[in-house]
């Protein structure tokens, strides 16, 4: 089995009970942008930078998961 990266790992790729492609797209798409800012806050020497990847990391997380909740949410507009 692949190792997952970081930003996999935080977005849980593999949990996908609903089985919606929509679903593993955003996480693929989601856990990129998280790998690209984890390389910078490792690379960077900035305090500042680590900081604001840090932060960009957390938000990403939320908002993927609301993203997810979106993407499998079947109640009916009119219920």
């Amino acid at each position: 089995m692949k190792q997952l990266t970081y930003g996999q790992k935080l977005v849980n790729t593999n949990f996908n009970p609903s089985e919606l492609e929509s679903v593993g797209i955003c996480k693929k798409n989601i856990a990129t942008v998280i790998d690209q800012l984890n390389d910078l806050r490792e690379k960077t020497e900035s305090p500042e930078t680590k900081r604001l990847c840090s932060i960009a990391i957390t938000e990403l997380q939320g908002a993927q998961m609301w993203a997810v909740k979106a993407l499998t949410n079947q109640i009916p507009a009119n219920s």
